[in-house]
């Protein structure tokens, strides 16, 4: 007997009118049964399986190795573990870029193998022929424009984005044209703060920042990053809402020294 999924409370309608009521939208990654569970329940907007698993997760220095069937078992984590939140995932590098019908046919398999409600795609005028294809098949599609992790290779350094107004000025049409494709949100990161306001202004769907400032319409952090279990990565945008490596040193360190000393276990800790 199958069990029917319930209805997430976030859904696209329901972003697009937080953005409308002028109500912030908050979303973090996760990749994991237990840990999504807890953002969950902490009361999150979105909770984005991001490529990022690949350097938080698997220690690469770039997003780019990260694989579809990689990002399915993340996906897949996530999905079990929730109840309320929007789940997008990312489509990982060479999964949509330059062929719209791979596009299209990884996408199918992480919508259908992990049972999301969106994914995410990175890029502008270059993907959307891939946007459109993957949209045409009923699948919500959030864009993501400004500092890209995919291109690092192109951009060859992860400096904030769009400075100079040409760069900007796209930035601005790519996210029209993302709209206009049917996107139901985009996040932009690492760009300057009143270029955001602008687009958040320019577009009636919401804009999600990760370093695009306060003018936005949400703003999303790396769960590893604010939580300050990874302490090499120190970006200005980023807040650190505890310091859990310190915490998990400590406490990985007291219970070394209690099986050492043969203080683990004592009388009550046994059968």
């Amino acid at each position: 007997m199958s069990v029917e999924r319930k209805t997430r409370i976030i859904t696209t309608q329901r972003l697009l009118e937080m953005k409308q009521k002028g109500e912030k939208i908050a979303m973090l990654t996760a990749y994991d049964f237990t840990s999504a569970k807890i953002v969950d329940e902490a009361g999150i907007d979105i909770i984005l399986v991001g490529d990022s698993a690949a350097n938080v997760m698997a220690g690469h220095e770039t997003t780019l190795p990260i694989t579809l069937d990689q990002m399915i078992y993340h996906a897949q984590s996530v999905v079990r573990a929730v109840k309320n939140p929007m789940v997008v995932v990312d489509m990982p590098f060479g999964t949509y870029q330059g062929d719209s019908k791979h596009a299209v046919s990884s996408a199918i398999r992480i919508m259908k193998e992990s049972e999301a409600d969106a994914l995410k795609v990175e890029g502008g005028s270059e993907i959307l022929e891939s946007v459109r294809r993957i949209l045409s098949t009923g699948i919500p599609v959030m864009g993501h424009l400004g500092l890209t992790p995919q291109s690092i290779h192109k951009f060859g350094t992860y400096s904030v984005r769009a400075r100079e107004e040409e760069e900007a000025n796209k930035l601005i049409e790519d996210a029209i044209a993302l709209e206009e494709a049917g996107c139901f949100a985009i996040v932009l990161e690492k760009i300057p703060a009143e270029l955001g306001r602008k687009v958040s202004s320019c577009v009636k769907i919401p804009i999600i920042g990760i370093g695009a400032g306060n003018g936005v319409d949400g703003q999303v952090l790396v769960m590893h990053d604010m939580l300050g279990i990874n302490t090499e990565f120190s970006p200005r945008f980023l807040r650190r809402y505890h310091n859990l490596h310190d915490e998990m040193l400590g406490a990985f360190r007291r219970f070394i020294d209690d099986v050492k000393s043969g203080d683990f276990p004592n009388e009550q800790e046994q059968y």
